[in-house]
Parts: C-alpha cells; sequence; structure tokens
C-alpha cells in the first residue's frame, strides 16, 4: 500500500445506543450513557472502512494506540455517527483522526493508530501465546502477539 492511495481516505461507523452499550450496563458507572469502549470501537470501526480497499488479499489492520477526548455524553436510543481521516502511513503504522457526533454535537475526538498484520500469521501467533498463557509457561519479554511486536 502506498501512502498516497490512504492518506484522506476517510470512513463513517454508525450505531444506536442500546441498554448494554451504557456505562451503567458495563459497570464503569451509574450512568446509563454510551460506554467510553463503545465509543472506541465505533471509531476503531470508522477506522477499518477508511482503508478496506486498500487491503491487500490476507492483510489487516489491528489498532495499536488510541487517544480519546469525551466531550459530550449520549443516552438510550440515540443515534451516533463516527468518522474517520486517515493521516499518514509511515512503514506499517497508519495514523487516523477520529470523531464522534450525535446529529451536530460532539461526542468524542481522538487519534488511532493501526498496524498492518498479516492475518493468519497473527492468528497463529494469539493462538501460540494464549496456548502458553494457559500451560502457565512465562511469556518472553516480546510477547507473540499482544506487545505488537511483529
Amino acid at each position: 500500500m502506498k501512502p498516497e492511495q490512504v492518506i484522506g481516505a476517510i470512513g463513517m461507523a454508525t450505531m444506536t445506543i442500546r441498554p448494554g452499550d451504557t456505562s451503567v450496563a458495563q459497570g464503569v458507572n451509574d450512568l446509563p450513557v454510551v460506554g467510553s469502549n463503545q465509543l472506541l470501537s465505533l471509531m476503531e470501526s470508522a477506522c477499518s472502512t477508511a482503508i478496506i480497499e486498500f487491503l491487500d488479499f490476507g492483510e489487516t489492520t489491528i489498532t495499536s494506540n488510541s487517544q480519546i477526548e469525551i466531550c459530550g455524553a449520549a443516552g438510550v436510543g440515540i443515534e451516533i455517527h463516527a468518522t474517520s481521516r486517515c493521516l499518514g502511513l509511515d512503514e506499517n503504522i497508519l495514523k487516523f483522526e477520529v470523531e464522534v457526533h450525535q446529529s451536530a454535537r460532539l461526542i468524542a475526538s481522538g487519534l488511532i493508530t493501526r498496524k498492518f498484520v498479516e492475518r493468519v500469521s497473527f492468528m497463529a501467533r494469539v493462538a501460540a501465546e494464549t496456548m502458553m498463557a494457559e500451560k502457565g509457561t512465562p511469556l518472553k519479554e516480546n510477547k507473540i502477539a499482544s506487545s505488537l511486536n511483529f
């Protein structure tokens, strides 16, 4: 993938907040508003849709870093929309600016970086790391998959 192909690419994702999407349902606090993890998931989905057409066969991306600022809240039944814009590609790292809105009202904004991985190899490393953890085998400092050092 070439930088000129993806820089400026835009993605969108939408969700209607359900009771299970709220902070109270997730045990974060006692407020029936959309949980921060749901906001991040929606932002990640928008990032994925921005670049899906540019991925090679067997290639995908995973979130390696995220910074979000929550500016507002939205309750059950409200539809919210995330947008992402690819700011750059450096080696195998994509950087996105992201926002979540309820109509014109800003709910959250931030930056997300996503790393390219080969799907089969990544899942093989996850499986190996999981087996080692279940057997109680100490993992090295450079963990197989969870450290994102591929």
